[in-house]
């Protein structure tokens, strides 16, 4: 990665298309990517560092413009430490109660698998009203 990445490797690594990480950069959420001598994007160790933060946020459902808001303050540097702690944590939360959910949703679905390998082992006996 001397050299940097193209932007199908970078892409690649971090499971974005190259056009998500082109409009990524048009948005904001990455500094401008260099470029080589044939104007080919070159991504840095830090613009990947960058994009796996970004891909963890979008995938636990942080909006764009938080990210946005995220990468503002970033930029503005330390006196807006504690604005991004605080995102984080809310941010964190919200990821806490979405695992609660699914969590929950799960046992639904795991209760109604108990109950179709149930009806597994009574072939040929009939098994009462169909539920959905």
């Amino acid at each position: 990665m001397e050299d940097g990445l193209s932007v199908g490797e970078a892409a690649a690594k971090v499971g974005l298309t190259a056009y998500t990480l082109r409009w990524y950069e048009q948005v904001g959420l990455l500094e401008p990517i260099p470029r080589d001598s044939a104007g080919r994007r070159r991504y840095r160790l830090s613009d990947i560092e960058r994009l796996d933060l970004l891909t963890k946020m979008r995938a636990t459902g942080m909006p764009v413009r938080d990210m946005v808001r995220y990468i503002t303050l970033v930029r503005e540097g330390d006196a807006t430490r504690a604005e991004r702690l605080a995102m984080m944590e809310r941010h964190r939360t919200a990821v806490l109660q979405q695992i609660d959910d699914l969590q929950r949703d799960l046992a639904v679905i795991d209760r109604k698998i108990d109950r179709y390998r149930g009806f597994e082992g009574v072939a040929g006996k009939k098994a009462g009203p169909r539920r959905p």
